[in-house]
């Protein structure tokens, strides 16, 4: 069989024994040998997506719910570039990611034809790793340093560029990808400083981020604060936190930047497991980039890159708190079913009384959600997923990679109408994978976040066309039609009634279903 193998084919074949056994592809003449070989390999499950950023951004979310990166097939230099967005969304929420980038024979490349580009430039600012194949032999070599580069504590984003004639050429077998390894333990002297801060400071607090984020290191950490008093905060944005009745319960860092302050101080002194010195995310005028009070000081117990779980565990162990009832547990609630109008505050309390155990919620939300996290804290056990990067649009192709990557869970997206509109072909391909995805898309015809935006830069008095810039109103989306015309079902709520007929609606249904919900 080695003989008659294909650069191509020993890639795919690699991909596979090294257990990324997912593509989200959107490929193009120069990848055809590799498309050929995903359909004579089995064990590779392609999904199609019919613009970059949604692959990009659907390997994402595979990532967060899995731990293991899955691979995109782009087309050339521009392919990439059309993904970058939501590969920078993914590298700040350190997933793995294995990306495959065509590229001309070559042979061709010298004649400069129109899609030349300078691929591995484009790719670098948003890769952890890059690499052009050089031969056939070699790519299945090179196919496995991708996927262990993925694969690191934390997860990387690993592009591998294949010209054409690499994917023809004759290949001699498939490589074997090295063992995952594990990721550090922390220091003691770390942990003995951690333990003196929360000991000794007035106020102090645990402020957490990525993997710190799931149940048991939650759970440490409620330990750590009932027996220190010290409260626990999580970053502003995380790649995936586990909430509901029966886990400890942790509020976000607020967006707003005096808002953020006020909660800053609160906090006091700060023992970083995960997470790092929290930071404005823009600049404004008169206001600072760092949101640490003065005279707060910091000291890390454990990086992105370390075993949080066993950090936390070894400072509960210093502390004599591993055996003390954790703090902040949300005991079981479901809110009332509100009537009238619909409001931000409406959709929390639905949201509230609606999500299903163990679903994932996807956060795009933008300004609509900033306050939905009370009176969600009391559903039952689920995921909540939120934009690490920034970048918008990320919402519906990550809720594609998780329902990809886990198919027993209902996929709940909260999407601003303004965010929707970057990726909305994602609808397609829920549609085509049918996918277990409800989509709520909050319709207030406008980029409310940069109203905001414009007063906090000191524009008090916007004129006509300020305005207009961020208004996207005028032609009205029709969300209920633009979702059938993808063969997603789809309903429009206009109040808290309709909203939770709608959502239950949703709910029920084994495919992908949209709500557009009028605001």
């Amino acid at each position: 069989m080695s003989s008659e193998m294909n650069g191509a084919e020993s890639l795919v074949r690699t991909l596979i024994a090294g257990d990324v056994t997912v593509c989200f592809t959107n490929p193009g003449t120069s990848e055809m040998h590799f498309v050929a070989a995903l359909d004579k390999v089995p064990g590779m499950r392609c999904v199609l997506g019919l613009f970059e950023g949604v692959v990009t951004g659907a390997a994402d979310g595979y990532y967060r719910m899995l731990d293991k990166p899955a691979s995109t097939l782009l087309h050339l230099g521009p392919g990439l570039a059309n993904g970058l967005a939501n590969l920078h969304n993914a590298k700040k929420a350190n997933s793995g990611i294995v990306n495959i980038v065509g590229e001309h024979a070559t042979y061709h490349i010298a004649h400069d034809a129109p899609l030349t580009s300078d691929i591995e430039g484009v790719a670098r600012p948003m890769s952890n790793w890059v690499k052009t194949s050089p031969t056939s032999a070699g790519i299945a070599a090179d196919g496995a340093l991708a996927i262990e580069a993925a694969r690191q504590t934390p997860g990387q984003i690993a592009t591998l560029i294949l010209p054409a004639d690499t994917a023809w050429g004759p290949a001699s077998g498939i490589a074997e990808t090295a063992p995952r390894v594990a990721p550090p333990k922390v220091s003691s002297d770390a942990v003995k400083a951690a333990a003196e801060m929360l000991r000794k400071s007035p106020k102090a607090t645990l402020l957490m981020g990525g993997a710190a984020l799931r149940a048991r290191p939650l759970e440490l950490a409620g330990r750590i604060a009932a027996k220190t008093g010290c409260g626990i905060l999580t970053e502003g944005a995380n790649t995936r936190l586990e909430r509901g009745a029966g886990r400890v319960q942790v509020n976000r860092i607020p967006y707003v930047v005096d808002q953020a302050l006020k909660v800053m101080e609160a906090a006091g002194n700060l023992v970083l497991v995960g997470a790092r010195e929290p930071v404005a995310f823009f600049a404004y005028p008169d206001k600072p980039s760092l949101l640490m009070p003065k005279g707060a000081r910091s000291t890390k117990l454990a990086g992105i890159e370390d075993d949080m779980e066993a950090a936390l565990e070894a400072l509960a162990i210093e502390l004599d708190a591993l055996n003390t009832p954790p703090a902040g547990v949300a005991g079981p609630r479901r809110p009332a079913l509100p009537t009238g109008p619909i409001t931000p505050a409406a959709i929390a309390s639905i949201l509230g009384a609606k999500i299903p155990e163990n679903a994932i919620v996807v956060d795009e939300s933008v300004t609509t959600g900033r306050e939905f996290f009370p009176e969600t804290a009391g559903a039952p056990p689920h995921s909540w997923i939120n934009n690490r990067g920034g970048s918008i649009g990320y919402g519906l192709p990550v809720a594609i990679g998780a329902a990809v990557a886990c198919p027993d869970r209902k996929v709940v997206a909260l999407e601003g109408d303004g965010s929707a509109m970057y990726t909305i072909q994602a609808l397609w391909t829920m549609a085509r994978e049918g996918l277990d995805v409800t989509v709520l898309v909050f319709a207030n015809g406008t980029y409310n976040i940069l109203r905001g935006e414009l007063t906090n830069v000191g524009v008090r008095n916007p004129g006509p066309r300020a305005v207009n810039m961020l208004t996207i109103g005028n032609p009205s989306i029709d969300w209920v039609h633009m979702a059938r015309s993808m063969g997603v079902e789809a309903s429009r709520a206009t109040d808290c009634t309709q909203l939770a007929k709608s959502l239950d609606a949703g709910l029920a249904s084994q495919g992908p279903y949209l709500i557009e919900v009028a605001l």
